[in-house]
């Protein structure tokens, strides 16, 4: 094969993100984050702010900027750090570019932040687990539930990125593999508690226990809740549990959501001693700790409490933690009318905040749960909403009536015409 001289070489392909890419990110993030400061400041002059983050990112000035750090309380107390929203859309590229990949290693049985998985999917592979390791209800087999201790601030950022390295080098072939390979090495050793930004009162870390805080994670540990990376790399780190678990014990009936999992097994023996290996198997590969307060195993007829639900033989109820959240999110809507007419804005809050939960609930045998918290209950919604709103397809769905405008009044006169020199000039 003759060579080609030097000016007749084929070009090479040019290894940097290409600016539709930057694009296709903004507006993946900008999907649910429209309407914060930051996203706001960014969509001033989107567009030459899109091309400077292209431009840095392929000459390799890319810096992150600062976090912002808050305590929810629903569902439960957390602490979230919120990324300025130019990383976010680094976040969303990286992910664009990798994700395909990762879903080509994850397991059937991993549910938390996957396409067409999630909460109700889980809850009914589970529940199919049962089904079918007790042969249709008929013969004994047990329920092992796990939790990790502070997962997301104990995840061990070498290893993380280890694994992270070794995959992309492996599965990604695109020209821009060591562009790729940087901003996930900047995203994975980022530490979002330094210079980051405190929101609201700093007593609200008071009662938060120092395993679910980044402020005092392990040195170099810790992902921080909130960001997309995150979620996506916290299941590939945890991918390695899943293969040992479906490969090397052979466990059929196994699913995870985040750092919860279940085991369903027909022997009691079985599943108690394999508790100590898979803790001593989390802490040699991913130096994390099952939760002590967090080991449940029992018969299947008991009852299965996972990812927000009860699941027992032939029917699956919400948990208790939701059924209070609806109930305070009642509270909360009720005094807004307590003294005065809702306001528009008030009225769309209401659908979003109740909506959500009957979204949730309908999923499960709520019927009854719904009808009475809502009418039943001397706490229900009060019936000065039902002027502006009504429920549809049996208690699922809050909808807001749609009241006809006043009609202005016409009123009809007889027409007076002034005719002028000029045809164009006539007036009525």
């Amino acid at each position: 094969m003759q060579q080609l001289s030097l000016f007749e070489q084929a070009p090479q392909p040019n290894p940097k993100i290409e600016l539709k890419e930057i694009f296709e990110a903004y507006y993946s993030c900008r999907k649910n984050k429209r309407n914060t400061a930051k996203s706001i400041a960014f969509e001033i002059d989107y567009e030459s702010n899109l091309i400077q983050l292209c431009n840095e990112i392929n000459n390799g000035t890319y810096q992150m900027g600062r976090s912002i750090a808050f305590i929810v309380n629903k569902p439960v107390k957390r602490e979230i750090f919120a990324a300025d929203f130019k990383d976010r859309i680094v976040h969303h590229l990286i992910i664009n570019k990798l994700n395909h990949l990762f879903e080509k290693e994850f397991i059937n049985d991993s549910y938390g932040c996957r396409i067409n998985k999630g909460t109700h999917f889980g809850i009914k592979k589970v529940d199919t687990f049962i089904r079918k390791g007790s042969k249709n209800y008929t013969k004994d087999c047990y329920v092992l539930k796990l939790d990790i201790q502070g997962f997301f601030m104990h995840i061990n950022k070498n290893i993380l990125w280890k694994k992270l390295e070794l995959f992309i080098n492996q599965k990604y072939h695109n020209t821009d593999k060591e562009l790729i390979l940087k901003l996930t090495k900047q995203v994975v050793f980022n530490n979002p508690t330094q210079n980051c930004i405190i929101k609201g009162k700093r007593n609200n870390w008071n009662d938060l226990p120092n395993n679910k805080s980044l402020f005092h994670s392990p040195p170099n540990s810790g992902l921080p809740i909130g960001n997309l990376t995150s979620q996506v790399f916290a299941n590939f780190y945890m991918n390695t549990l899943d293969h040992h678990i479906k490969s090397t014990l052979k466990q059929k009936y196994y699913g995870r959501y985040v750092d919860d999992f279940v085991i369903v097994h027909p022997s009691l023996a079985y599943l108690k001693a394999l508790i100590p290996k898979l803790s001593t198997f989390l802490q040699d590969e991913l130096q994390l700790t099952l939760h002590p307060k967090k080991i449940h195993l029992q018969h299947y007829k008991k009852g299965v409490k996972f990812i927000g639900a009860v699941i027992l033989p032939n029917r699956i109820y919400i948990a208790n933690r939701t059924k209070g959240n609806f109930y305070n999110a009642i509270t909360k809507q009720n005094k807004v009318v307590q003294n005065r007419k809702p306001t528009k804005a008030e009225q769309e809050a209401l659908l979003s905040s109740l909506n959500s939960y009957l979204g949730i609930m309908k999923h499960y045998q709520s019927f009854n749960l719904r009808k009475q918290m809502i009418f039943k209950n001397k706490n229900g919604l009060s019936g000065w909403w039902f002027n502006y709103l009504y429920l549809s397809g049996g208690i699922a769905k809050f909808v807001l009536k749609n009241k006809p405008k006043k009609k202005s009044k016409r009123w009809v006169t007889k027409p007076k015409f002034h005719i002028c020199a000029s045809p164009t000039n006539t007036y009525i």
